[in-house]
């Protein structure tokens, strides 16, 4: 469900990721990998395909699917939780 600002939430991002890990054999992916296949498994927003007003290279769901190693420190986010690894470039689970 879209946040307030109609975008794909942070956790529904991430568990896009889980879901596309479980999958592969290595259980990790790039984020560029997962730039690719993330729009497979959400249907992305309008507001999710808009430009980032801080990355100019990427929409704002890509910014989000990055964030998730960002917001690595902060209680609920995957990382912190246990769920995904953050590794160099990407993502992968435990």
């Amino acid at each position: 469900m879209p946040d307030s600002h109609g975008r794909t939430t942070e956790a529904e991002l991430a568990d896009a990721v889980v879901k596309i890990l479980k999958q592969r054999p290595n259980r990790q992916a790039s984020y560029a990998e997962l730039a690719d296949e993330v729009p497979n498994h959400i249907k992305l927003t309008a507001a999710d395909l808009t430009q980032s007003t801080s990355r100019p290279n990427e929409a704002v769901w890509e910014q989000r699917l990055r964030n998730i190693t960002s917001h690595k420190g902060a209680e609920g986010n995957f990382i912190f939780e246990g769920i995904l690894q953050d590794i160099p470039s990407g993502l992968s689970l435990p």
